[in-house]
C-alpha cells in the first residue's frame, strides 16, 4: 500500500520513537438529507442523514487504527454546519479534514419503501459535481494512500474527470457505482438507465461494487459484466445480492489489494486501463459469500446497507484481508446495519458498542 512513512525522530540519543504517519483514505460522495416513508410501517416520516454518511460510518467502524478518513465532499450551505458536526463524531476522521461548503441547496431525498428491499426515491436540491480543474488541487493536498468513491447523486464525477483521477492517482481505487445508473426525471423521481461507456468506466477502478439492479443497466448478466470489467483492468468485481449475500469475480493471481500491480506513473492513453487488461475469464476466480441474517424481529431498516457493505469491504481490504474475508466482514456489517435506525450512532453500533440511536 503506497505512501505510508514515518516522521523522523529527534537527533539526540534521548529522542522518543518515531511516530508513524497514518495512511489516508479519501472519500468522494454526497451528503444527503433523507426523508423516509414506510420504513417503520408508520405514517410519520423519519428525517435523518443519509448518502455518504453510511459509508463514513462503515469506514469509521472497520478501518484499522493506522488509517484515517479524508472526505473530499462538497456540502450545500444550508446543511454545511450539520454535516460538519456529524463528521466530528467519527473517530477516524483526519485532523485536517474539511468539508467544502458550496452556495447551493444540499441534496435531499424522499424515500418511500415498497417492501424490505425495494423503494422509490425523489431528489431535490443539488450540489454540483467535481471538475478535474477543481478536484486536482484538493486531491493533491489530501496526500491519499487509497480512494473510495460512491456515486450517491450520480454526478459527483463525470467520465473524463474519473479517468483523470485514475491517470493521476497511483493508489487503489474502490467504486460503488450506485446512482451512476440512475437518471432524475423532472419531478425528481430516480429511474434506472443503461450506463454508456461501461468499459471506460470500469477501467478507472481496481475494485467495483454493484447490486443486481445496477448490474442489469451495464450488462446482460454478472459474467458478461465480469468479462468487460476484467478486460478493462478491474481486479475484483462484487455483485451484492441482498439477503443472499454477494458474489465476486477476482482477476487471476489477485487475492488481496497488495496483489494488484502498482502504477508506475501516469497513463499515456486514458482509453486504456492503467493496470492492464486481465484477459479471458477462464482463469478468474468466482465465489458466493452467503449473507448473515440480522438479529432483529421484523423487517429492520435496510437503508444504507450497500454503502456500509462497500465501505466495510474496502476497509478490510486496506487492512490486508483477502477478498473473501473482506466480503464476509462486509456481509456481517450490512446485517448489523439493518438492526440500527439511521446513520447517527451507526459506527458505534457496527463496532458493537452501546448506541442510543
Amino acid at each position: 500500500m503506497g505512501g505510508a512513512g514515518a516522521a523522523s525522530g529527534n537527533a539526540s540519543g534521548n529522542a522518543s520513537a518515531p511516530v508513524a504517519r497514518k495512511k489516508r483514505v479519501g472519500v468522494i460522495g454526497t451528503f444527503v438529507w433523507d426523508v423516509i416513508h414506510g420504513r417503520d410501517r408508520r405514517s410519520v416520516p423519519v428525517e435523518e442523514w443519509g448518502g455518504i454518511t453510511y459509508s463514513l460510518a462503515g469506514l469509521d467502524a472497520a478501518l484499522a487504527d493506522d488509517w484515517e478518513i479524508v472526505p473530499l465532499c462538497k456540502v450545500g450551505s444550508d446543511l454545511a454546519e450539520r454535516a460538519r458536526a456529524h463528521c466530528r463524531t467519527l473517530r477516524h476522521l483526519a485532523p485536517d479534514a474539511a468539508l467544502i461548503e458550496v452556495p447551493y441547496p444540499n441534496n435531499r431525498v424522499e424515500l418511500r419503501y415498497l417492501d424490505d428491499e425495494r423503494r422509490s426515491e425523489y431528489l431535490s436540491g443539488g450540489v454540483p459535481g467535481w471538475t478535474w480543474v477543481a478536484l486536482k488541487p484538493v486531491l493533491d493536498d489530501a496526500r491519499l494512500d487509497a480512494l473510495y468513491i460512491n456515486f450517491l447523486s450520480g454526478w459527483e464525477l463525470d467520465l473524463p474527470t474519473t479517468q483523470m483521477i485514475r491517470a493521476h492517482f497511483q493508489g487503489p481505487i474502490y467504486c460503488d457505482l450506485h446512482m451512476l445508473v440512475m437518471a432524475v426525471q423532472s419531478d425528481g423521481l430516480r429511474v434506472a438507465r443503461p450506463l454508456p461507456d461501461v468499459a471506460a468506466w470500469c477501467s478507472c477502478f481496481d475494485v467495483l461494487q454493484v447490486n443486481e439492479d445496477e448490474m442489469q443497466m451495464m450488462a446482460p448478466d454478472s459474467m458478461a459484466l465480469a468479462a468487460t470489467a476484467m478486460a478493462a483492468g478491474v481486479s475484483c468485481l462484487c455483485v451484492t445480492l441482498g439477503k443472499r449475500g454477494a458474489v465476486y469475480v477476482a482477476a487471476p493471481g489477485v487475492d488481496r489489494l497488495s496483489d494488484i500491480p502498482r502504477l508506475s506513473g501516469h497513463t499515456s492513453s486514458l482509453s486504456t486501463s492503467p493496470r492492464g487488461g486481465q484477459g479471458a475469464l477462464g482463469a478468474v476466480r468466482t465465489g458466493l459469500v452467503p449473507s448473515v441474517p440480522p438479529r432483529v424481529d421484523g423487517p429492520g431498516d435496510p437503508t444504507g446497507c450497500g454503502d456500509v457493505w462497500g465501505s466495510t469491504h474496502f476497509s478490510r481490504l486496506l487492512a490486508g484481508d483477502m477478498f473473501t474475508e473482506a466480503i464476509g466482514a462486509a456481509n456481517r456489517a450490512a446485517s448489523r446495519n439493518v438492526e440500527h435506525r439511521g446513520a447517527s450512532g451507526l459506527a458505534q453500533h457496527l463496532r458493537g458498542e452501546l448506541s442510543t440511536t
